[in-house]
């Protein structure tokens, strides 16, 4: 297995098994659960991009409406950078500027996910 190379147009192909899909979803649902926003997940592996997605989507709307400070410090948790946000923006032209943030929430916790059962592999 070699260390997974993660892009906005190969998100697809990682979420291909079951367990690294629920690893994310989990990922996402503690990385927002620190901060006191609520992300669920059916188990629903297969729609579990658009389920997830939804959710960020409503959940950063409203963050970026009420509570500008604390969709940063969530983003901080998530480590996702405005360079991160822009490029994807430019690769993903159809999306609004909160679907971006979203997508790269997704991303960004898949990385992680497929970052830690690389390393537990080659230990």
């Amino acid at each position: 297995m070699s260390l997974p190379q993660i892009s906005n147009q190969n998100v697809s192909v990682y979420l291909d098994q079951a367990e690294v899909v629920t690893e994310t979803a989990e990922q996402i649902m503690k990385d927002f659960g620190m901060f006191g926003v609520e992300i669920t997940f059916s188990g629903n592996t297969a729609d579990a991009y658009h389920e997830l997605h939804a959710q960020l989507v409503d959940q950063i709307t409203v963050l970026m409406a009420r509570n500008y400070d604390l969709l940063l410090s969530v983003l901080y948790q998530v480590d996702i950078s405005n360079r991160e946000i822009d490029r994807t923006a430019r690769e993903l032209p159809q999306y609004s500027h909160v679907e971006v943030i979203a997508h790269q929430v997704i991303v960004r916790d898949l990385k992680k996910v497929l970052l830690r059962r690389y390393f537990k592999t080659h230990q």
